[in-house]
């Protein structure tokens, strides 16, 4: 059993890896920002997390892909693209949740959206 993932190419091993880097990352920026929403909390807890989380990537990338660990402009690309799955992820649970618990007060608009019944 040892050695079947890693007997690959070193290309194909460093893509593959790369990919679930990745995977991982949206998933959970995703997820955190569900958890930021079902916790009635606003966006700044939600920037606040999403740094965090973008400092972790950032670390990812250096362990395993000797990647730059302090790089301002890649960590602001990391921190800026896991924003948007979070902040979808937040939207997405925020909107099912004031059409649900507020049945009677708000209409879906859209995924993202909800409007005031008239």
């Amino acid at each position: 059993m040892q050695g079947l993932f890693f007997d690959a190419e070193p290309d194909v091993v460093r893509i593959v890896l790369r990919f679930l880097v990745v995977l991982l990352g949206f998933w959970t920026a995703w997820r955190t920002g569900k958890a930021v929403a079902e916790s009635w909390e606003g966006y700044g807890r939600l920037v606040v997390y999403t740094l965090l989380l973008a400092f972790v990537m950032r670390f990812l990338h250096h362990a395993l892909f000797d990647g730059a660990m302090v790089d301002a402009p890649l960590y602001l690309i990391d921190f800026v693209v896991l924003l948007a799955f979070a902040v979808v992820g937040f939207r997405l649970r925020r909107t099912d949740q004031m059409t649900r618990n507020y049945y009677w007060l708000y209409d879906r608009t859209s995924a993202f959206s909800w409007k005031k019944k008239d």
